[in-house]
């Protein structure tokens, strides 16, 4: 009985510490906003174009509050809370700067795609290289080998949801979801607590920009924005997988591993080039098939939520057969959303 008071003393004490931290984050996100949106109105109007799902110059940057709210609240939490400063955490921090000042520069001027995509790899290298030398997500392969694939999947996920970043709220219905998951799984000890502090600070930033996200839009992420939180997420999701928990890993993004995925595979069967920008993914064609902004980040929004429950029950049943199970449940759920976007709206 004393254990168990004693447990539910500590999940008390993080919960009260978790809300602390993704307060901080959200209002430090929205202080940042306010100050530098006249800035962003001048130097980083994205202009509509025809690849483009809005209709009137909106400015983007609004990542930088993001990531630095994001990073000051996690850091509050090293410094108040005495979480750990690991290997780990400091690489995938110090990546997370490099990837938003090639954001920063991308979204003032249009970067070469070759120096662009050098630079996130040397950011994404240095978060597996700093990765814990027995953390193993697929104990089978080599190490090396292992750790090869590590850096191409996260070089593809930074892309990836930089990709799918392109409607109102997209990205804000896919991380909050996932934050909270994340949380909710380092409750149940599958994650470390410096990857729960910055989950809750991810989260909380998150819902301090959906605000001025929201349709329609008075501010966008940017690449500052969306690079290094596929760069986070990516990185939590890799602490996951290599905790034993790898199905629940999958399930969490699929619905985006799913659309950027089957999107390039499309792109690249029809000889298209694949690093210029189009509009063809499951949720813009969407757009063209008569649904609202609205409709679609809310079928998003309820699929991650599903999403997020079966990679709970995942970890909670701790059986292969509920891993595949959830799995293809998963996969189901994810496939009907997009068949769903590509009929035409009633």
């Amino acid at each position: 009985m004393a254990n168990h008071r004693a447990s539910g003393a500590v999940a008390a004490m993080w919960a009260m510490r978790g809300a602390a931290i993704a307060g901080l984050a959200a209002l430090l996100c929205v202080g940042l906003i306010v100050l530098l949106h006249p800035v962003l109105q001048r130097y980083a109007l994205a202009k509509p174009n025809a690849r483009s799902s809005h209709r009137v110059p909106t400015p983007q940057g609004g990542g930088i509050a993001v990531i630095a709210a994001t990073l000051a609240a996690s850091g509050f939490a090293i410094v108040s809370f005495g979480v750990p400063l690991t290997a780990s955490l400091a690489a995938a921090f110090a990546a997370v700067i490099v990837m938003a000042a090639v954001g920063v520069a991308d979204d003032v001027r249009p970067l070469a795609v070759a120096p662009r995509l050098i630079l996130q790899a040397l950011a994404v290298a240095a978060v597996i290289y700093a990765l814990p030398n027995g953390l193993r997500v697929v104990p089978v392969l080599p190490f090396s080998i292992e750790r090869v694939l590590l850096f191409v999947g996260g070089l593809w996920f930074v892309n990836l949801v930089n990709f799918m970043d392109g409607i109102d709220w997209m990205t804000v219905v896919e991380v909050i979801p996932v934050a909270g998951a994340l949380v909710a799984l380092g409750g149940l000890g599958a994650l470390s607590s410096e990857a729960v502090v910055v989950a809750f600070a991810l989260g909380g930033a998150m819902l301090g920009f959906a605000y001025f996200n929201r349709p329609a839009a008075k501010l966008f992420l940017g690449d500052v924005g969306s690079l290094p939180i596929g760069l986070l997420l990516g990185w939590l999701l890799v602490l996951l997988a290599g905790a034993g928990h790898l199905t629940a890993a999958l399930l969490l993004p699929l619905y985006y591993l799913a659309d950027a995925t089957l999107t390039l595979l499309r792109r690249l069967s029809s000889g298209e080039r694949v690093w210029q920008a189009h509009r063809t993914h499951y949720y813009q064609r969407a757009t063209d098939r008569g649904f609202t902004v609205s409709e679609i980040v809310g079928r998003v929004f309820v699929v991650n939520l599903v999403l997020a429950a079966l990679a709970l029950i995942t970890v909670l049943a701790g059986s292969r057969l509920i891993d595949a199970a959830a799995l293809a449940c998963g996969a189901a759920l994810v496939g009907a959303l997009l068949y769903n976007f590509t009929r035409k709206r009633r």
